[in-house]
């Protein structure tokens, strides 16, 4: 049985003892046997300098708002709402905010028994991520809204279900990617981070291709390379995505009506939005409303 934490402002789990101002807090959510999941939420920004971090414990977090660079051993990728941060123990990392300020992230922590354990339910003998980040793909899309919601305070959130899917997850999805070098200028980065930034704060406005190109300053063909390198998914793969996250969360914790929501959250019209949300969620959303929040 979970244990629930009262809330207070302490180390993330998993997490090294470096502290800074603009920094990193985290308030503990949950706890369990071999596993904790904590609210992390970060104030840094260009003006400061990143410092060197460790993950005690394996480390997977579901960024929920803002972007920031992570860099560890298995490489080095842009965090964006909908990703998942990968941490094996014991790797050093850095996370910067060279082009804009704060995140959050919804921390998962697993003990080393209790993480090999699932891995080799999952049919891995030993593992360990050989890659920093999973992009915002539609497999972990319910994991990523469960966690928006979690935070939300959804009581049909298990924190310890979710603790288990997304180690679960991860582990299936991260064993069938290849690393990868991601070389992007500094420009490139501002300009595709200074995107993903309205689109996290303005899911619900209407753009497209070339709207989002003249945010960015870039050709379409440019923005294009360089958002889905970047981000590991297209522009606007991206903003669908944000939307549905969003809507998916409303539908959770809100008791409007569904094509309030649908409209709210920048669909054009309901059937649209059901038609889209069944593909990425498996069901329509008001059976994803209705059931409990099993997988």
């Amino acid at each position: 049985m979970a244990k629930i934490a009262v809330a207070s402002e302490k180390q993330p789990a998993g997490v090294g003892p470096n502290w800074v101002s603009g920094g990193p807090t985290a308030r503990l959510l949950a706890a369990g046997d071999g596993w904790t999941v904590s609210d992390v939420v970060c104030s840094a920004g260009p003006l400061d300098r990143p410092f060197e971090e460790r993950h005690s414990r394996t480390s997977i977090a579901i960024v929920v708002s803002g972007t920031f660079q992570y860099r560890s051993s298995t490489g080095r990728e842009l965090m964006t709402p909908g990703s998942l941060l990968l941490g094996n123990a014991g790797e050093c990392f850095m996370c910067g905010h060279e082009h804009a300020t704060g995140d959050r992230c919804v921390s998962f922590s697993y003990a080393p028994e209790f993480f090999d354990r699932l891995a080799s339910e999952a049919g891995v003998s030993r593992m360990r991520f050989d890659i920093p980040r999973l992009p915002p793909i539609r497999a972990l899309a319910q994991l990523a809204a469960k966690a928006s919601a979690l935070l939300a305070g959804a009581d049909r959130v298990s924190a310890e279900e979710l603790s288990i899917q997304v180690a679960a997850q991860a582990i299936q999805i991260a064993r069938g990617v290849e690393p990868r070098r991601t070389c992007a200028d500094a420009s490139s980065l501002a300009r595709v981070t200074r995107v993903v930034r309205m689109i996290d704060t303005q899911p619900d406005t209407p753009h497209d291709l070339a709207s989002l190109a003249r945010i960015a300053r870039l050709s379409r063909y440019h923005f294009l390379r360089a958002f889905e390198r970047l981000t590991g998914t297209t522009p606007h793969q991206y903003l669908l995505r944000a939307r549905l996250r969003k809507a998916a969360v409303r539908l959770r914790t809100e008791p409007a009506r569904v094509v309030d929501i649908a409209l709210e959250c920048g669909f054009g019209d309901i059937s649209n939005f059901n038609r889209t949300f069944r593909t990425e969620f498996g069901v329509s959303p008001r059976v994803y409303r209705s059931r409990p929040s099993e997988p």
